[in-house]
């Protein structure tokens, strides 16, 4: 037993550090973490700006390396402190861990495989990991259950606007297919559907007759109206839960990973092992 502990206390004040933000050390380590993910993203937009990505190669290059390493250890670490290691390298976040840190060692032995050292940029996902922090913990849960509880309203209504940007695809190549317009068939009439009612307006195709342009009018005005819709369907499910229900504190299971537990709980509601505790 004496042989064992210690060797368990270091993983699992580890695991505190690392994966929670309940303790002076963990919302540190989630502060640094971020400024570093910060810098990240930072160096990778400077580095394509192909002026200062030559003059400042060396400086660049010195400060990318500094965190790949860095990013490594932590890759590491989160390894060594779960009791699955399995768990963390092929969930979702482990997936974003590996493929923004890779690229930078493959670009010493492949020739060719600088392009990928853009994959970096995806460090910026892990943001959301660290909105762990307690003071956003409840915010951020929130508006992830609001997502997760409006999908279905969503997803109908996506589907919705898709058969719609197909019938009126369909009816402006019936009106304008005989012309010089662009439309020149139903998937491109479609395309035109989508840009107009998103009211992006790219321009390349625009409709000549004075039937076309009364219709694509009435889709752009339609086009307002259905982009307030998705807001509107997750502000309504955000609004109808109350946050004092939201779990406050960062708890999560070292051998499952498991997150969101309920702020007295000491053991996981998913696995059953026991959370850790101070």
């Amino acid at each position: 037993m004496s042989t064992t502990k210690p060797t368990s206390s270091w993983r699992h004040q580890l695991h505190k550090i690392i994966y929670e933000a309940d303790t002076p050390a963990g919302k540190l380590f989630d502060v640094v973490l971020l400024l570093v993910i910060l810098l990240s993203i930072v160096l990778v937009m400077l580095e394509s700006v192909e002026d200062i990505g030559k003059t400042y190669f060396v400086l660049l290059d010195t400060l990318e390396w500094v965190i790949t390493i860095l990013f490594t250890l932590e890759y590491v670490a989160r390894i060594v402190c779960v009791k699955k290691p399995t768990a963390y390298i092929f969930s979702f976040y482990g997936i974003v861990d590996l493929l923004s840190t890779v690229p930078k060692y493959l670009s010493i032995f492949l020739v060719g495989t600088h392009s990928l050292v853009a994959l970096r940029a995806l460090r910026l996902l892990r943001v959301f990991r660290i909105l762990k922090l307690t003071r956003y913990i409840s915010e951020s849960t929130n508006f992830g259950r609001a997502l997760k509880r409006s999908r279905v309203k969503i997803a109908v209504f996506l589907s919705f606007v898709l058969v719609l940007c197909i019938i009126l695809g369909t009816v402006m190549y019936l009106v304008e297919g005989d012309k010089d317009s662009g439309f020149t068939s139903i998937p491109r009439s479609v395309y035109w559907a989508i840009v107009t009612l998103t009211t992006v307006g790219y321009g390349d195709i625009a409709p000549t007759s004075a039937l076309g342009q009364f219709i694509a009018s009435l889709i752009m005005i339609l086009g307002y109206g259905i982009i307030a819709i998705p807001t509107g369907i997750v502000t309504s499910e955000m609004t109808k839960k109350e946050r004092d229900k939201i779990p406050k504190n960062t708890q999560s299971c070292p051998n499952c990973m498991e997150s969101y537990h309920a702020d007295n709980a000491r053991f996981c509601h998913k696995c059953g092992h026991e959370l850790n505790h101070a």
